[in-house]
């Protein structure tokens, strides 16, 4: 199950590739965790991963690599698969995002 992202509807996701070792969030993903708003985080199917959601627009979709972060941002175009695992204590609501994209992009 998962969403195709529409620029009509605002939903954005952030993926974080390889966020989690051996169960526990890496530093580079843990700064980018605890600088959000109070949003939805998933375990990504891999389990290595996290999917943020929120609102927000990014136009095209972006990877960012840096050391050993990899960093997708999308809000089209992409289809996203949903685990209905959440992370953490993470809340059933979206954020607003924008500030969070920005930062990143």
């Amino acid at each position: 199950m998962g969403f195709v992202l529409s620029w009509a509807d605002r939903l954005v996701c952030i993926d974080l590739d390889h966020a989690l070792l051996d169960g526990e969030l890496r530093p580079w993903a843990r700064r980018i965790v605890d600088g959000l708003p109070e949003t939805y985080i998933e375990v990504s199917p891999s389990g290595t991963g996290l999917h943020i959601w929120g609102f927000g627009s990014v136009g095209r979709g972006r990877r960012i690599r840096r050391g050993d972060s990899s960093v997708e941002v999308y809000d089209r175009g992409r289809y996203i698969t949903v685990t209905r695992q959440p992370f953490e204590d993470a809340p059933s609501k979206l954020a607003d995002l924008t500030r969070v994209i920005d930062d990143l992009l």
